[in-house]
Order: C-alpha cells, then structure tokens, then sequence
C-alpha cells in the first residue's frame, strides 16, 4: 500500500509501533506466567506454544500491514461500545485466563500425561486455525474486534462467509481448543470449552445488531443457514 502523505506514514509507524508493543509484552506476560506457575524453564510445551503462537502473529501483521493497515488499526480497538457484549467478554476472558494458565500447575504436578503426538497435532490445528482467520481478514475489512456497524460497511457473503455466517468465531473457537493440549493439559480444556460457549451468546448479540442495522443481512442469514456449523448450527 502506497502512502499518499506524511501524516500516512507517520500513522502506519505509530501502528507498528503499537502493535510490536503489544505482541511482545503479552508473549512476556503470558511466558512468565506459565513457567512460573510451571516452576520451571524446562516446561517444553510452553515453548512450543509461545514459537506457535508468534509465527503466526508476526505474519498476520505483516500481511495486514501490506494489505488492509485499516483494518490492523480496526483490530487495535479493544472498546467494545455494547454493554451485553462487555458482560459477555468479561465472563469468557474468566474462563479463558483459567483455562491458558491451568497448564503450568498441570505440568509442575503432573496432573496429565498428553503424548508428544496429540500435542504435535494440536499444533498443526493450531496454525490452520490462525491460516484461517487469516483468510478471514483477506476477504472482510469489517471484521473488527468489537461488535459495531462500521460507517460505509457493506455485506460480505462470498469465500467462507458463503458457507457459515462467522467463520471468525469458527477459527477462533478451534484455535482456543487446540491450546490446552499443546500446553500438556486435558484438564485445561474444560475452561476454555465454557469461555468457547460464550461465543454461541456473542453470536446471538452481534446477529441482532447486524438484522437491524446492516442492509441484506437479514436476508443474507435465510440463504446462509448456518452460523458456525454447516448442517449443525
């Protein structure tokens, strides 16, 4: 993307500025977290995950900086204007914190014994995930953070969201799974599993928004029948 001012420039290296910011403290915290509560440096799995996750992180920003920085920007925005949407998150973000911070007691205690071939494979569902929330960002503009109708946004119905209504919630609720068991933990998965639930109440909200304020989607969700789930729901 070419900048056509100064001030465009400036804009884009404060993003990255944000953004790198951003990445770096929470791999920090997270990091600390997990090898703290695992006693240990020598906790592999949390250094499988933490190279799992950056890969994909670092690349995706890449790609939207080179493609849509608008939308990068839009990502940025952690303000959610709706009230039912904040409880939402507010539960979910309880159960994920459980559910991603688990794993370090499981492995100081040796609570589970996931094999080195489940954890491999979770990986591999991991970055697929992230490839296709990638492939969300290529073909929607709009897909925000926060739940809101952006001023000039326009219904999307083609690529994936001709097949489900959120293929971003569907990506998102795969990649969350694969997470305790690449960290070692089957105890893990219960909390993320509840915080993944939620997901069904934000879809319901956002559904209800979207009906209402942007044109064709109403008619879009009798064509598209299925939100997450082809031929389940």
């Amino acid at each position: 993307m070419e900048m056509d001012s100064e001030l465009d420039r400036q804009e884009i290296r404060r993003l990255i500025q944000s953004a790198l910011s951003r990445l770096f403290a929470g791999l920090l915290l997270i990091g600390g977290i997990l090898f703290a509560l695992a006693g240990t440096f020598r906790y592999w799995q949390a250094w499988l995950f933490l190279a799992a996750l950056t890969i994909p992180l670092v690349m995706t920003l890449v790609f939207l900086l080179r493609k849509d920085p608008a939308l990068l920007a839009k990502r940025m925005n952690l303000k959610e204007p709706r009230k039912k949407q904040r409880k939402i998150i507010l539960v979910s973000a309880m159960f994920m914190l459980v559910g991603c911070f688990m794993p370090g007691l499981d492995y100081r205690f040796h609570w589970s014994d996931v094999p080195t071939w489940l954890i491999i494979v979770s990986v591999v569902v991991f970055e697929c995930a992230y490839a296709m929330v990638v492939a969300v960002f290529a073909q929607n503009s709009y897909a925000s953070r926060v739940i809101e109708i952006q001023e000039g946004q326009q219904l999307i119905d083609t690529g994936l969201y001709s097949i489900i209504r959120h293929p971003m919630y569907l990506a998102s609720i795969i990649l969350y799974l694969s997470i305790p068991l690449m960290l070692g933990s089957y105890y893990s998965v219960i909390p993320i599993a509840l915080s993944c639930l939620e997901i069904i109440a934000r879809i319901k909200d956002e559904e209800e928004m979207l009906k209402e304020g942007l044109p064709g989607y109403k008619t879009y969700t009798q064509r598209v029948k299925y939100r997450l789930i082809p031929y389940i729901w």
